[in-house]
């Protein structure tokens, strides 16, 4: 019969159970108050790890039988051989989630470029590419089977310390990658090495990615190839990542889930009305209509709803196209019409001219020309105003 039951109790277990049932209630107990699930139950996961490395160990549990916790502190085993709990736990567990993080290769990264026909109507495209596959003539050993062994230059380090005087009394020590390993730690002698990878354990091979652009899909935006990134021994394949470039569209402009168009119509069609025609980019063919009498200004601004961009994994809803409408007026109109073009028109305003006003005569203007002239001019102000950069003029002292 047991002194005390107080490690069971903490395990929920009763004393003579199997090593199999105090195992199970360890493992359930240590998942539920783990720090990383319940930070705040820290004592508590101390308290099971510790009941569970008595219980454990035969040697333990005989004197934790007999004796109970005052017997294990006399007899020197009560302290854990463990620096923290989590050890303990990381140890029972394999501590997987973290091995599996430190073990595993480099994602690989690629640009796809991309044209707003692919994105609107979906599209299957195909990348070659290099990477790094284990070797399968040596299966990733890089030679014979005991021909790998450690290198003499770093003891296995991968590295190289080298020591440089600064001045008296003064040293730095530079760590540098191990020369003759390259950073691997191990040699493998020229004769023994793999023929095929040449001791480098790995070799080059052509892959050829089938990327499903789906419709919606923005600029961007990730398709991630799980486990196909560059092969190494005793690692875990990092991922290749494709990220999308949406290129820039002559006649559409994207805005979230909208497209924007500019429409340019005559002045005619502008004041009398028109048919125009928009090719979608899935070649159909959009017919928009202005009714005789429905004047379109310069400008304005109106809408198609659901024929915009598709939503993104629901491609049958899709946002607006927006239509931007460019009024094209003439360079100028033959004077006999003009009478007859007036009588059409709503009346021009009268305006009084005072007696004394002037005559001007008005001269064709680039705004934009204009606004470059200013910049460049500025520039040169800067450089060369009061004597240069940097110079300044001071007044001479009496």
């Amino acid at each position: 019969m047991v002194k005390e039951t107080k490690f069971y109790d903490i395990l929920g277990v009763k004393p003579g159970c199997i090593p199999d049932d105090l195992k199970k209630a360890y493992r359930k107990l240590a998942l539920k108050y783990h720090p990383d699930k319940n930070p705040n139950e820290g004592e508590k996961f101390k308290q099971i790890s510790h009941a569970y490395e008595v219980l454990s160990d035969p040697e333990k549990k005989r004197i934790y039988d007999q004796g109970g916790e005052q017997a294990l502190k006399e007899g020197g085993v009560g302290a854990s051989s463990f620096s923290s709990p989590m050890d303990f736990f990381d140890m029972f567990f394999g501590d997987s989630r973290r091995h599996k993080r430190e073990r595993r290769g480099k994602d690989v990264v690629h640009q796809m470029s991309v044209s707003l026909e692919e994105v609107y109507k979906g599209a299957v495209r195909k990348l070659a590419l290099q990477k790094n596959v284990i070797c399968d003539k040596c299966e990733g050993r890089g030679g014979k089977k005991g021909a790998v062994e450690q290198c003499l230059t770093c003891r296995g380090t991968g590295m190289q310390v080298q020591i440089q005087q600064l001045g008296l009394g003064m040293i730095q020590q530079i760590q540098t990658v191990c020369s003759d390993c390259r950073g691997q730690g191990e040699r493998i002698n020229p004769k023994d090495r793999c023929k095929q990878c040449q001791g480098k354990k790995v070799v080059r091979e052509r892959k050829i990615l089938e990327v499903h652009v789906d419709k919606g899909m923005i600029d961007g935006q990730k398709i991630v190839f799980n486990g196909e990134g560059d092969q190494e021994p005793d690692l875990e394949p990092g991922d290749i990542i494709i990220v999308l470039d949406e290129k820039d569209h002559p006649i559409f402009k994207r805005s979230g889930g909208d497209l924007i168009v500019r429409q340019e119509i005559q002045l005619v069609e502008a004041l009398c009305g028109f048919q125009k025609i928009i090719r979608t980019l899935d070649d159909r063919d959009l017919v928009i209509t202005a009714i005789p009498g429905e004047v379109t200004k310069h400008g304005d601004v109106k809408c198609i709803l659901n024929e915009g961009m598709p939503q993104y994994k629901n491609p049958f809803e899709k946002g607006r196209l927006i239509v931007q409408f460019v009024v094209i007026f003439p360079n100028q109109i033959a004077p006999e019409i003009i009478p007859t073009l007036e009588n059409c028109l709503p009346p021009r305003p009268e305006i009084m001219i005072p007696d004394q006003a002037e005559e001007c005569t008005l001269l064709p203007f680039d705004l934009e020309q204009e606004s470059r002239r200013r910049v460049h001019k500025n520039a040169y102000e800067e450089d060369g105003d009061m004597g240069g950069p940097g110079q300044r003029v001071q007044c001479a002292a009496n």
